[in-house]
């Protein structure tokens, strides 16, 4: 499958070297950028923020994936600003011939500008409409672009999407390239016009972002630094195994079925196919999808094929070795993808995508392709590995048998809801709004917690489910005997929207979900069992922004006849500084919430004028599914690195 791949690859990706000013397509200006900027990056908050980063390394990883850079270093800088330098044939510094600027001007200044609209400038490209490098140069307070070509240095500035001075050559050099420095533009006081809510580039956030454009282009080097602060991070990435790696790294803390994932790379129709996939001890499917690097979370046509050659080739080979037996019914795709790590990456010439935020691909043609080249590597494997696939296919006949009893325990636990509609389940006091929108349920620990809870709520939104002690961890169970729980039985009833491939969000009484718990150690572990069982079982909740985490304080400081609410340990010594210690304030400190009256508790956790709530997202599934399996799967050796790793993030344990 992989003979010629270079050369195959070289049909999708090659580009004529003279990547001139004459390719440079203009479509439209920059007026509305700064108008409305969440059109063009999503947010101005965090997410947004980050997103500058992203687009500005997408055009350098575009110069990788035509050929021309091997090595891309991304700075944050000890003032907050951030550098992308690369080592590609730089931006076009000749003079647009319709426009007369510097091209490299035009592409950093007017939007839909670069080559990528049939100018020959790239044949494969993540950036597509053309929009990041001015979208960002227009959502920075400065920004300085250098082009090192033709051995010299040019360079030009600007501020808010406007340039400083006219491109000026600088100096000489050898090298070829782009460098990029942007500061992104603030709202502050003394900046009341800034775009952003924060400045504060996450150091987590971005490396696995870039850890994963580094798995995806197999070969490049990303070097990520991070120079704020004492002590300087810095990450070195680059996976010449690409897809392999990628699997390999998201199933380290995973007990593996056979050691090497399968992996296929092929061309056909001008679209190029990667495929890394192996099986886990896990109840998981963890199935990615890319098209042109760009993350579709909702799938696609590529997705979709592969699915199809997946269930096709493991249901032929069940039936031809009669793993499968003749009554027993063919396997369903859920089947074979539980315990599945998978990642599908196609790259092609304009892709076509279902919606503005390309998170699912829509061109029809990819989905023959991928089923053809995956079934036929899938197929080929199988047969030559007996052993292994007889592990795959009793595994998913399983899963299948699994799927049948959940069924049946689910119908079971639909007879008894309605048998006992009378009494809601558990000890659930529910709220009298109607409308979900409007509606909130607390899960709250222990029957002490739970009668502070309902003598303080708002009757009329918020509804409160006490629970007995720490649920089932789910991360090492199948959906049949995590339904045998009587507290994961109560949440399912009363949140009523179903699970797994029954959930309806239609359905859902309550739009947000919160886990109120203790603000201590005990606290936290019930909490990340809950958030393991959404993750897990009821994924929609999380990823559409259901979930919630209450944020009770840890302290209750009174001097003289006032008091006021602390949440953590370095909240607590700023306040003594404030207030004084002497003579020395009351310092109540609460191990849990049943501690607190129902009117602290309304006033510090639950009263939405003035409590502190951190919704749950999603942002990273990848990270978010590897942390679940380190903090809750079987494996102890990785799970106490990681603790011992991150000890000096904790201040304050209950022992």
């Amino acid at each position: 499958m992989t003979e010629g791949m270079d050369a195959n690859l070289e049909q999708v990706t090659a580009v004529t070297a003279d990547y001139g000013e004459d390719q440079i397509q203009v479509l439209e200006g920059l007026e509305a950028v700064r108008k409305r900027p969440g059109m063009y990056i999503g947010s101005t908050d965090a997410r947004g923020l980050h997103h500058l980063v992203y687009e500005i390394v997408d055009n350098s990883v575009d110069e990788a994936l035509a050929g021309y850079c091997k090595q891309i270093n991304v700075t944050i800088n000890a003032d907050g600003s951030v550098t992308v330098m690369d080592d590609g044939r730089g931006f076009p510094v000749g003079l647009h011939p319709k426009m007369g600027r510097p091209a490299v001007e035009v592409c950093l200044t007017v939007l839909h500008a670069g080559g990528k609209f049939g100018g020959g400038g790239y044949k494969v490209s993540g950036g597509l409409h053309g929009v990041g490098a001015s979208v960002v140069n227009a959502l920075s307070r400065h920004f300085t672009v250098m082009v090192y070509q033709n051995g010299k240095i040019y360079q030009q500035e600007y501020e808010r999407g406007k340039y400083l001075y006219d491109l000026k050559e600088i100096g000489e050099t050898e090298r070829t390239g782009t460098t990029i420095r942007f500061w992104p533009d603030v709202r502050s006081e003394e900046n009341p016009e800034g775009i952003f809510e924060t400045g504060d580039f996450e150091y987590e956030t971005l490396r696995n972002r870039l850890r994963e454009m580094a798995f995806l282009n197999k070969g490049v080097r990303i070097v990520f630094r991070d120079e704020r602060g004492e002590n300087p991070r810095e990450n070195d990435f680059c996976f010449e195994g690409g897809l392999k790696e990628f699997v390999k790294f998201l199933n380290q803390h995973k007990q593996v079925l056979f050691p090497e994932p399968i992996y296929t790379e092929g061309i056909k129709d001008g679209i190029l196919v990667e495929m890394a996939m192996q099986y886990n001890d896990s109840y998981a499917e963890n199935v990615y999808s890319f098209a042109n690097n760009i993350a579709t979370p909702d799938g696609g046509t590529h997705l979709a094929g592969f699915n199809t050659a997946v269930t096709r080739a493991i249901n032929d080979y069940g039936r031809r070795y009669k793993i499968l037996k003749d009554n027993e019914p063919n396997l369903k795709g859920e089947d074979v993808r539980e315990s599945l790590t998978a990642i599908i990456s196609i790259k092609m010439e304009d892709p076509q995508f279902e919606s503005q935020t390309k998170s699912k691909l829509g061109s029809g043609q990819v989905r023959g392709v991928v089923d053809s080249l995956v079934s036929e590597e899938l197929s080929t494997y199988l047969e030559e590995n007996p052993a292994v696939a007889k592990a795959i296919v009793t595994r998913c006949v399983d899963a299948q048998r699994a799927r049948e009893a959940a069924r049946k325990a689910r119908e079971a636990t639909r007879r008894k809801t309605v048998l006992e509609s009378a009494s809601l389940p558990g000890k659930l006091a529910d709220c009298s709004e109607r409308d979900p929108a409007k509606c909130e349920i607390f899960m709250v620990e222990g029957d002490s917690a739970g009668g502070s809870a309902k003598g303080g709520r708002d009757s009329k939104t918020q509804a409160i489910l006490p629970l007995r002690g720490k649920i089932l961890n789910v991360e090492k169970v199948r959906l049949d005997r995590a339904l045998e729980n009587q507290e994961i039985r109560a949440m399912i009833t009363a949140f009523g929207c179903g699970f797994g491939d029954q959930f309806d969000e239609s359905k859902l009484r309550y739009h947000r979900i919160v886990c109120m718990t203790d603000a201590d150690v005990d606290g936290a572990h019930i909490r990340i069992l809950l958030l393991t069982f959404f993750y897990r079982f009821m994924r929609p909740l999380v990823e559409k922004g259901y979930v919630y985490a209450a944020m009770p304080p840890l302290y209750k400081v009174t001097k003289g006849k006032t008091s006021r609410y602390v949440y953590d340990d370095d909240e607590l010594n700023r306040l003594l500084d404030e207030i004084g210690r002497d003579p020395k304030p009351d310092i109540q400190r609460y191990k849990g919430l049943g501690e607190m009256s129902a009117q602290q508790l309304w006033d510090t956790t639950m009263n939405p004028e003035t409590r502190m709530m951190m919704q749950i997202t999603p942002d990273d599934a990848m990270e978010a599914d590897r942390l679940f399996t380190l903090l809750m799967g079987d494996q102890v050796e990785p799970r106490k690195l990681f603790i011992q790793e991150n000890s000096d993030l904790v201040k304050d344990l209950d022992v």
